[in-house]
């Protein structure tokens, strides 16, 4: 049975994070879209997308990715990425998402390089 899929919004130092738990696919639409519409009602100028707890992505959640980078684009903000696991940080780059937004290991080297840059 598919993990349910959660989305929720936190702030660090300015960076709106939102953590993304369970299997990115149709049904996490919803949730995502949600979660960055509200993290983008506190004019945050970066936004950080914890790829930590989630355990799957296909290729609709990829899709949604793009949604989500398009709107960032709209709003002048800057998509950050962490806890990608290898697999998942393969696709990115060879999807070429990685062109699009800044990956990193940890939240704290993203916050940090979000900070520097505002």
């Amino acid at each position: 049975m598919p993990e349910i899929f959660e989305a929720s919004v936190r702030h660090v130092d300015g960076v709106s994070v939102i953590d993304l738990k369970g299997e990115m696919n149709a049904v996490a639409e919803q949730a995502l879209t949600a979660a960055y519409h509200q993290a983008s009602r506190d004019s945050s100028k970066s936004v950080l997308l914890n790829f930590r707890e989630t355990t799957y992505i296909n290729s609709t959640g990829i899709a949604l990715i793009v949604a989500i980078l398009a709107q960032a684009r709209k709003m002048r903000q800057r998509v950050l990425v962490c806890g990608l696991g290898e697999h998942y940080r393969h696709i990115f780059q060879i999807t070429r998402l990685a062109d699009f937004m800044s990956l990193h290991d940890d939240e704290a080297s993203a916050v940090a390089e979000a900070t520097s840059a505002a």
